[in-house]
């Protein structure tokens, strides 16, 4: 049963982040909406801190599952870029829910050292593998892949805090854009 009420109150933290906006939920509505006590909760994961962490770290595995599912298709290195970019604006990251994880957590990663951490691996698998795919097909893959990095979480965070019914499918063409700029 542990591991089922421990994705419960994953799923249940994420939810209720995306209801609040914010990290400012208590353990107890987490445990409510997972249908557990909050002595369970804090059982499981200590306190919200660390709960909030395996969420991002749930984010982060479904995040990952998206790259992976688009670079299965890939064939060249170009496609493997233009994969990487398109699963950043996947459909699912844009869940309401996912968003304000998102925004969250990278609010979080300036005072919290966990969620630094997890922002840093994020952001260094970004990076690898942009630059991966890019070695081929450009001159400088190190600094275009810093580039589409950066403009990557811009173009999430702007669409996030301005359009939050924004379609992704703009924001992955503005960086493909790039990719084709950055790979002439």
């Amino acid at each position: 049963m542990e591991p089922i009420r421990r994705d419960a109150l994953v799923r249940a933290t994420i939810a209720e982040i995306g209801a609040a906006g914010s990290l400012d939920v208590t353990v107890s509505r987490i445990a409510k909406r997972a249908g557990m006590s909050s002595a369970l909760a804090h059982h499981y994961f200590g306190g919200k801190d660390q709960i909030f962490e395996a969420a991002m770290r749930q984010i982060l595995r479904d995040y990952s599952a998206e790259v992976r599912a688009a670079l299965a298709g890939a064939n060249t290195p170009t496609e493997r870029a233009r994969a990487i970019i398109r699963a950043n604006f996947a459909q699912s990251c844009f869940d309401p829910a996912a968003v304000s994880a998102w925004m969250t957590f990278y609010s979080q990663a300036q005072t919290n050292p966990a969620a630094l951490r997890l922002l840093h691996a994020y952001q260094r698998r970004l990076h690898s593998n942009l630059t991966h795919a890019l070695r081929p097909i450009c001159d400088a893959p190190e600094a275009v892949a810093t580039t589409l990095a950066a403009l990557i979480d811009g173009l999430y965070i702007r669409a996030a805090l301005t359009s939050p019914d924004v379609n992704p499918e703009g924001c992955a063409l503005a960086a493909l854009s790039t990719l084709t700029k950055g790979a002439a």
